[in-house]
């Protein structure tokens, strides 16, 4: 817990976390840090905030693009806070919105949501460009598969055994998608 007095400097620090928001209640203040990706809702972190904010808290977001990546969801974000009486301010825009704002702020909401959501394609589609252009030099490869050939084949050999994807995923250090995509591979339906 932190005092108020020192929530605006937590505030300035923000820019170099990836921190989604401090909330303040009265006296002391919350901090909450989100380090999913604000690219869709699946978010415990910001579910856990949201049950926490009380009326008259105040969440503090770094900046818009840290709580939501398209304007959709990044509307219902800040619906969700104000129908708590709770008022969202955005440090970097430097814009406060209360649910009782007015049609400038509504206005205001959605541009720069739209913002947020735009800057997002823009760089997923300069990635993409990128990416393309390496593969045509040679120069791009993907990914470096997880596991070498012998603990592929070892991997495959434990599944042929029987033993569950779960425990596999354990026990290579893998997730249990990247299990079964291996398990594919070996089936010649490669998916990598």
């Amino acid at each position: 817990m932190q005092d108020t007095d020192t929530c605006s400097g937590a505030a300035q620090a923000m820019s170099s976390m990836r921190q989604i928001a401090i909330t303040e209640r009265r006296q002391r203040a919350q901090r909450v840090t989100d380090k999913a990706s604000g690219k869709d809702l699946n978010r415990p972190e910001l579910e856990e905030l949201i049950k926490f904010v009380r009326d008259g808290d105040t969440v503090l977001v770094h900046s818009m693009d840290r709580l939501a990546r398209n304007l959709e969801d990044f509307r219902l974000i800040v619906r969700r806070l104000t129908a708590k009486k709770v008022r969202v301010e955005f440090v970097k825009e430097q814009l406060g919105f209360t649910g009782d704002d007015n049609a400038m702020a509504n206005l205001l909401l959605n541009v720069m949501g739209a913002f947020a959501e735009f800057e997002r394609f823009l760089i997923r589609e300069r990635q993409r460009e990128g990416i393309a252009l390496a593969k045509k030099r040679g120069v791009y490869r993907g990914r470096t598969p997880s596991l070498d050939g012998a603990r592929a084949a070892e991997l495959r050999g434990k599944a042929a055994a029987g033993v569950p994807k779960a425990a596999l995923a354990r026990d290579f250090g893998i997730s249990r998608e990247t299990v079964c995509a291996y398990l594919r591979a070996e089936a010649g339906r490669n998916i990598w």
